[in-house]
């Protein structure tokens, strides 16, 4: 392939027509013959640092070898990273197979794969920026190159200094994104042993519940399982479900403020009892307000004896002042109180569970979740667990 020397800044006579062998000389011996030259233009008002990046490893691609290894010298000899160059997409493509490359700077029109294709097969396969570069301008648009992935577009001649500012932009936004990236993987790492803290909070909790009333831990786990099961039903986004699945889990923490004898009487309570069940809610929010969540768990446990038409408690509030969150809480929670044993009764079955929210639905309870929690048992065979 015939092309238009990289350098004509360097060495005049190769803007001439000469024989492919000709330029494959002037080409090759560049940099050999003319070192002053390239080091008066490095080291003018326009010298490019490029020791202020961390190391790269280049590869590059053309099929023509004199002006391949020409760019390959260039590179080596002002940048001083680890550079390779091969004559063919096919040998790019098994050696980064072998070993990752920082930057590929590839030919656009060459035998069999082009650089275009080369540079949307590197994009999808491997973490790699490439910049692509053409004689063939004409052929090869700068927008079909970006589309394809590209990270910058140079056309020949190529000057010595462009090549290596292009080159140094292309490296410090790669540096740029993989600090980004680095940082978001430590932010996920920190937010994993934050939530795994939180569940090991959550489980104390738990036991010190079990401990005062072995039914309450079998009552909230059973509630957790179906909340976070109409949670999914409902499509809620997964930050939603884990924080409806972790608030479950402790809805009635504040039981343990509760007498136990209270808890544990196997029959009906009087109405000074159940005015001190009824303060379970707001005495489990105390509890869990000052506990950094990264949901508003400490108000879906204040809020999961609410209902719309405000007859719930601790404050009667009605309809959108209640959490989404909430309400599908207080539809699980029901569901499970009325289905099982309690203290004072034998378990009522779900078939009376299920009439007793269906009956109640945009009255007391949400009419979605309610349909959610219905299609869960009768089309989906969900069970509470043991």
């Amino acid at each position: 392939m015939s092309i238009q020397p990289v350098y004509k800044e360097l060495d005049p006579v190769m803007e001439g027509n000469h024989k492919e062998s000709d330029e494959k000389n002037h080409a090759s011996g560049a940099l050999k013959k003319n070192p002053a030259q390239l080091r008066q233009i490095t080291n003018s008002g326009r010298m490019v640092k490029m020791n202020e990046l961390d190391p790269a490893h280049i590869l590059i691609v053309d099929d023509d070898e004199a002006f391949g290894q020409m760019l390959k010298n260039v590179i080596t000899k002002w940048s001083g990273f680890d550079c390779t160059y091969v004559q063919s997409a096919k040998e790019a493509l098994k050696i980064m197979a072998e070993r990752s490359f920082d930057v590929v700077i590839t030919d656009i029109k060459m035998p069999e794969t082009n650089g275009i294709e080369l540079t949307r097969i590197i994009k999808k396969k491997y973490d790699a920026d490439v910049i692509v570069i053409t004689a063939f301008y004409e052929d090869f648009t700068y927008e079909a190159a970006i589309e394809n992935g590209a990270n910058d577009f140079l056309e020949k001649p190529v000057r010595h200094t462009e090549l290596l500012l292009r080159m140094k932009r292309v490296l410090k936004e790669r540096t740029m994104l993989n600090k980004r990236k680095q940082a978001e993987e430590e932010r996920k790492v920190t937010l994993e042993r934050l939530r795994k803290a939180l569940g090991a909070t959550v489980r104390a909790l738990v036991v010190t519940s079990e401990i005062r009333d072995p039914y309450t831990a079998g009552h909230q786990r059973r509630v957790a399982d179906l909340a976070r099961s109409i949670g999914e039903k409902l499509s809620l986004s997964d930050d939603q479900i884990d924080g409806i699945r972790m608030a479950s889990t402790i809805h009635d923490l504040g039981k343990i403020s509760v007498p136990a004898e209270i808890l544990s009487k196997p029959a009906k309570l009087d109405d000074i009892e159940f005015a001190l069940i009824k303060r379970h809610s707001l005495s489990g929010y105390d509890i869990l307000k000052d506990i950094d969540f990264p949901w508003p768990v400490a108000r879906m446990v204040l809020e999961h004896h609410e209902r719309l038409d405000g007859s719930g408690y601790p404050n009667g509030l009605t309809v959108d002042n209640i959490l989404l969150e909430s309400r599908v809480i207080a539809v699980a929670d029901v569901v499970e109180a009325i289905a099982s044993h309690r203290p004072y009764r034998a378990g009522l079955g779900i078939d009376v569970a299920l009439d007793e929210i269906e009956k109640n639905k945009g009255i007391l309870y949400d009419r979605e979740v309610v349909d959610a929690c219905l299609k869960l048992f009768r089309e989906n065979g969900y069970e509470l667990t043991s």
